[in-house]
């Protein structure tokens, strides 16, 4: 059965690739490190836009990232309005999106675990 797409949902993806090329090739703010914009939540009725945004480095790294796009939020709208042609431009709002050190974080765990198991394992061999 074929998924039926919400409005917003081609929106927010389309949201998402325009942002990601403002920020890389226009957006000359020093503040703004290596991002990546993870997700864009757009509201049903296309009034908010929730910008998910990756950023590495340090939490001062990400905080300058974050204070800078925060600063820019008019440059963007204003550039998304003339890329994609909507009635109402969204309000947009950038969230800092830590699924990735979550990710980073689980994948450690398991390897350590599994180093535990392999030493449990020679000790239980050597018995």
């Amino acid at each position: 059965m074929l998924r039926q797409y919400k409005r917003a949902d081609r929106v927010s993806d389309l949201m998402q690739q325009e942002i990601s090329d403002i920020i890389q090739k226009q957006i000359k703010d020093p503040r703004i490190g290596f991002c990546t914009i993870m997700r864009v939540d757009l509201s049903d009725d296309l009034s908010h836009a929730k910008i998910r945004v990756s950023i590495m480095g340090s939490e001062d790294d990400q905080k300058r990232t974050l204070a800078g796009l925060k600063s820019a939020c008019g440059f963007i709208r204003r550039e998304i309005g003339r890329r994609i042609e909507l009635r109402n431009l969204p309000e947009i709002v950038f969230i800092l999106d830590k699924s990735i050190d979550h990710s980073i974080r689980i994948a450690q765990l398991i390897k350590e675990g599994e180093e535990e198991n392999k030493d449990i394992n020679l000790k239980v061999d050597e018995s």
